[in-house]
C-alpha cells in the first residue's frame, strides 16, 4: 500500500523519466566526422554549412548527416575512407580559411541534438585519440623576463639623465656608470622600479648587478606553467577539439590529451608553436646604442632596428587573417597598454620606417663528440617595412606573411603568446578499437551481473526482490545522466 503523497510519487516519475532523457545519447554511440572551424574564430552559418557540404558530395562521397554546433561545422560519414578522403578535401580547399580536424563524434538523431543532449565524455581510453607529454623551456622564461628588466632600467636611467650602460649576460644584469656619485641614485631607481630583485655593487665600484631573488624565479616558473595551460586551451579551443584536457605534470610539464582526435599533424604544430611579433623602429642612423642588424625574410631587406620595442605579441588582444591589396595580411588589435605605446611612438615619429619583426623558437638535434644534443634556436626576421604615413593606435595590418602563415600566425596570436616554448618529449595516438573494445567489455560485465543480481533476487525475494531490481536499473540510470550532464 502507498503511503506517500500523491505529489512525491510524480516528482520520482518525472525524475527518473528527466534521468532517463539524460541517459538516452549513450545509447547511440559514435561514428566518423570532419569538424571545420573558421580560422580566425568566427560562427558558420547555414550557408557555409551547405558549401562545405557540396565540397564533400563534389568529391563523390554522401554524408551520414551535418550540421552546425557552436559554430562550427560537423559533418559526419558512415567510413574511416570516406572521412579521410573528405578531410583531405576540405583541407586542400579550405588550408587558408579554416582548421579541419578528423574526429569521432556522437550519432545523434537532430531532436536528440536540438535539446542540447549529449552523451558522457569519454576519456583516451575509451574513446582513443592523441597524448602529447610537453616540456617548457624554462631557462628561456627566466631569460625573457630579464629581458624585460634590461629595457625597462635602462629606459628608466635614461630619463634620469644618468649615463650608464646595460649589460644582460647568464641571466644577470650589469649596469656600469660613469662614476661612483650616481651609484645611490641607480640603486634608487631600480629598487622603485622592482623592490624584491637582489641588487650588488660592483667590485669596481661603480657598477651594479642585478638578478633575481629565488622566490622570483620559482614564481616566473610557476608564471610560466600557467600562462601556457591558459594559451594552450585557448589554442586548442580555437581549432575545435572537443573534450579537450590541459594539464600540469610535475615541476615543468603539461599533458594534452585530444580525445577523439585522429590526425594529430596540425595540432602538433600549433600545440608547439612560439610564433609572434615584435615592432620596432628603424635606426636610420645606424649607431644608436642598442641597435642591431635583423635579418630580411623572403624578398624583405635586413634592417637596423632600435632597442625599445614598440608593442609586441603578449599585447595583442586580436588577430584576424585576411588580404590587404591581393597580398596575405594579419590585422591587430593591442591593448590598451600597447596602443598607447603605439600612438606616443606614431606621433614622434611620423614619414619614419617601422618594422615587424617575426619571432620563433624551434629546438634542432645536433651531434656534438658524437652524442645528440637538443639546442634551441630563436629566429628573428624582418617580414615587413613601412613609412609611418599617419598617427594610428589600436588597430592596424602587416603584411610579408604566406597565406598559411597568416592564419597560423593570427590563431596564435589571438589565443595568446606563451610565457615561454613548448617543446614535444612524447606523443601516443590511441586508437578508437581499443576503447571500443574496453566499452564492450564494460557492457558485457554490467549485462552479465545485472541478470544475476535480478535472477537472485526475483528468485530469492520474488516481488519484493522484483521491486528492489527496478531500484537498481534506476540507479543505473541516474549514474549514466549526472555523468551526461556533467
Amino acid at each position: 500500500m502507498n503511503k506517500y503523497p500523491w505529489w512525491l510519487n510524480i516528482l520520482v516519475l518525472v525524475t527518473v523519466l528527466a534521468a532517463c532523457l539524460l541517459a538516452l545519447p549513450n545509447i547511440y554511440g559514435s561514428v566518423e566526422a570532419v569538424q571545420i572551424a573558421d580560422s580566425d574564430g568566427e560562427a558558420y552559418g547555414e550557408a557555409k554549412l551547405e558549401e562545405f557540404v557540396r565540397v564533400v558530395e563534389g568529391a563523390g562521397i554522401k554524408p551520414e548527416a551535418s550540421y552546425l554546433r557552436d559554430g562550427r561545422v560537423v559533418i559526419r560519414f558512415e567510413s574511416t575512407a570516406d572521412q579521410e578522403i573528405a578531410g583531405e578535401r576540405l583541407r586542400s580547399q579550405y588550408s587558408r580559411q579554416a582548421n579541419v580536424a578528423t574526429t569521432l563524434t556522437p550519432k545523434l538523431p537532430r531532436w536528440v541534438r536540438e535539446l542540447g543532449l549529449s552523451p558522457m565524455s569519454l576519456g583516451l581510453d575509451l574513446r582513443g585519440g592523441v597524448y602529447v607529454l610537453l616540456e617548457v623551456d624554462m631557462n628561456t622564461a627566466i631569460e625573457s623576463r630579464m629581458a624585460l628588466y634590461e629595457q625597462d632600467f635602462n629606459e628608466r636611467l635614461r630619463d634620469a639623465k644618468i649615463r650608464h650602460r646595460v649589460d644582460l649576460n647568464d641571466g644577470v644584469i650589469t649596469i656600469r656608470l660613469t662614476g661612483a656619485e650616481d651609484m645611490q641614485a641607480a640603486r634608487a631607481i631600480i629598487e622603485r622600479a622592482d623592490s624584491d630583485v637582489l641588487v650588488l655593487d660592483g667590485e669596481d665600484g661603480k657598477s651594479l648587478t642585478v638578478r633575481m631573488t629565488e622566490a622570483q624565479i620559482k614564481e616566473r616558473q610557476d608564471f610560466a606553467i600557467e600562462q601556457n595551460l591558459t594559451t594552450l586551451r585557448n589554442r586548442v579551443n580555437q581549432l575545435g577539439v572537443a573534450e579537450p584536457l590541459v594539464q600540469r605534470q610535475g615541476v615543468d610539464r603539461i599533458v594534452v590529451q585530444l580525445p577523439g582526435v585522429q590526425d594529430p599533424n596540425q595540432l602538433n604544430k600549433i600545440l608547439t608553436a612560439t610564433a609572434t611579433l615584435e615592432f620596432r623602429l628603424v635606426d636610420q642612423s645606424g649607431d644608436e646604442p642598442g641597435s642591431r642588424r635583423y635579418p630580411g625574410r623572403g624578398a624583405e631587406e635586413a634592417q637596423v632596428l632600435k632597442r625599445q620595442v614598440i608593442a609586441s605579441g603578449d599585447q595583442i588582444i586580436d588577430a584576424k587573417s585576411g588580404f590587404s591589396e591581393g597580398q596575405p595580411a594579419v590585422f591587430i588589435t593591442l591593448d590598451s597598454a600597447g596602443g598607447e605605446r603605439m600612438l606616443q611612438t606614431t606621433m614622434e615619429n611620423l614619414n619614419k620606417p617601422m618594422s615587424s619583426v617575426f619571432i620563433e623558437t624551434r629546438r634542432e638535434t645536433v651531434m656534438r663528440n658524437g652524442v645528440e644534443e637538443q639546442r634551441t634556436i630563436k629566429i628573428e626576421e624582418v617580414i615587413n617595412t613601412a613609412t609611418i604615413r599617419g598617427v594610428f593606435k589600436n588597430s592596424f595590418q602587416i603584411t610579408g606573411l604566406t597565406p598559411i602563415e597568416a592564419r597560423d600566425l593570427a590563431l596564435l596570436l589571438r589565443a595568446g603568446a606563451l610565457a615561454a616554448p613548448v617543446y614535444k618529449i612524447d606523443e601516443r595516438t590511441i586508437g578508437p578499437s581499443l576503447g571500443q573494445d574496453n566499452i564492450d567489455r564494460g557492457f558485457n560485465a554490467i549485462k552479465i551481473g545485472f541478470l544475476a543480481v535480478i535472477i537472485f533476487m526475483a528468485i530469492y525475494y520474488r516481488a519484493f526482490g522484483l521491486i528492489a531490481n527496478v531500484a537498481l536499473f534506476s540507479n543505473l540510470i541516474f549514474i549514466v545522466a549526472m555523468l551526461s550532464f556533467l
